[in-house]
């Protein structure tokens, strides 16, 4: 089967041209398969807001192209329409960006604007709803009379009342507490399940990423440096905490023992490190 998406040399300059011409791709190329979890990781300014910003047409390439279902985005304005609704993308404190009179009204307002009839808007904004957590007495009251957690959550479900098949998150846990974190976590994932959908998602918490995706992309200087599973990507370590990035707390602890002398490599995750502790004292380690 082809792949969802493909970026095909996607470079982006901003203000081209002005003594402040600005570099934010450069020949970036990678294909997404249906049904993926990916992640994208890279320092602050590395390109992946920009490179987000293209997979659904809010951004237009200066050279290079996005392919959905293997026909460029920007073929014709019909495309690009239909782009950014099968590709839904999420932006940081997105909850910022609510504006309707009740939570049912700030959910509908993606499903009203794809031209559909008023009983699927309905089933689209009960479902995601349901989705993300979300009570039957909550959709009747205004977005902002919500805890800052709750309103996340609507602003996730009024993206994916459209039904992406690519949902594209832009730090979706960000600022929350550690129980609102796991819980849009779990939300994000109920999602892709019942959808089968593609989900690509920028993070800085690398125990997230190491955790629950099996790809990740990495950015660096609006270049793709990497490109592989978790296990691949964290086995260079060093490469990522050159670049500038943070990496899980086992992987910093199993680099310094190896720096020790000690016969281990870099591992993301504590069942890995319990399994390459049990191999360095002969079995003994326990969980």
């Amino acid at each position: 089967m082809a792949p969802i998406l493909q970026i095909k040399n996607l470079s982006h300059l901003y203000s081209a041209g002005t003594p402040f011409e600005h570099k934010a791709l450069d020949q970036v190329s990678f294909s997404v398969e249906r049904g993926e979890f990916i992640g994208i990781i890279g320092h602050t300014g590395s390109g992946k807001s920009t490179l987000m910003q293209h997979m659904n047409g809010l951004l237009k390439p200066t050279s290079g192209s996005v392919e959905l279902d293997g026909v460029d985005i920007w073929k014709d304005k019909k495309t690009t329409r239909q782009a950014r609704f099968r590709v839904g993308l999420v932006f940081q404190y997105p909850e910022y960006q609510l504006f309707e009179e009740t939570v049912y009204k700030d959910i509908a307002f993606g499903p009203k604007n794809m031209g559909l009839k008023a009983e699927e808007i309905d089933r689209r904004v009960r479902e995601a709803a349901g989705f993300v957590g979300l009570t039957e007495e909550q959709l009747k009251v205004s977005p902002f009379d919500l805890s800052g957690g709750q309103k996340r959550r609507v602003a996730i479900a009024g993206v994916i009342a459209m039904e992406p098949e690519v949902l594209i998150l832009d730090e979706p846990t960000a600022g929350l507490d550690p129980v609102g974190r796991e819980g849009i976590l779990e939300n994000i994932q109920a999602y892709r399940k019942a959808k089968n959908a593609t989900i690509m998602m920028v993070s800085h918490s690398m125990s997230d990423v190491a955790r629950l995706t099996e790809r990740l992309l990495v950015m660096n200087n609006s270049r793709l440096a990497m490109d592989g599973t978790p296990d691949e990507v964290f086995r260079r370590a060093e490469e990522l905490v050159h670049m500038g990035l943070d990496i899980p707390d086992v992987t910093r602890v199993f680099l310094r023992l190896k720096k020790m002398g000690l016969p281990v490599e870099p591992v993301y995750s504590i069942q890995q490190a319990v399994d390459a502790l049990k191999k360095l004292k002969g079995g003994n380690v326990h969980a």
